[in-house]
């Protein structure tokens, strides 16, 4: 599987840890940047995470910025889409069990690397339920 990576510089450190994490799990990886703390503009990353998932680049994708607010409001722009910010692990087994979140966002000044790492392999280890919940996406698929 192929995961689609993006930050602003409020996000990059984390994003940095995410992704050795992720090449220790045995992920592909996609870095879309930022390449450094030098300060961008985050519209810009989220957009672009959101198009690499919304274009097969990628099955999913994990974006930060410095709350995880503002990227992942640009990442809900692109059409296909569904971007769920998560704080903890709980919420991060929501996003995909009922919502099938295929973007993860993460705040690089909100959560350190122990809590994002787990809120990161509590999400990629859930599956979608389907069901009852398919009704549900498929609208949100129609927005």
């Amino acid at each position: 599987m192929k995961i689609a990576l993006a930050s602003d510089h409020g996000g990059f450190a984390l994003k940095e840890q995410i992704k050795e994490h992720l090449k220790n799990r045995g992920f592909e990886l996609l870095d879309l940047g930022t390449n450094s703390e030098e300060s961008v503009d985050y519209p810009l990353f989220g957009k672009a995470c959101g198009e690499a998932i919304a274009s097969g680049k990628a099955e999913l994708g994990i974006i930060c910025c410095g709350t995880g607010i503002g990227i992942s409001i640009a990442a809900n722009k692109v059409c296909g889409v569904r971007c769920a910010l998560a704080t903890n692990e709980y919420m991060a087994e929501m996003a995909k069990k009922h919502n099938d979140a295929n973007i993860l966002a993460l705040g690089g000044r909100v959560l350190n690397l122990q809590e994002a790492t787990k809120i990161v392999d509590t999400w990629l280890d859930t599956e979608f339920e389907g069901g009852r919940h398919q009704r549900r996406v498929d609208m949100l698929n129609e927005m």
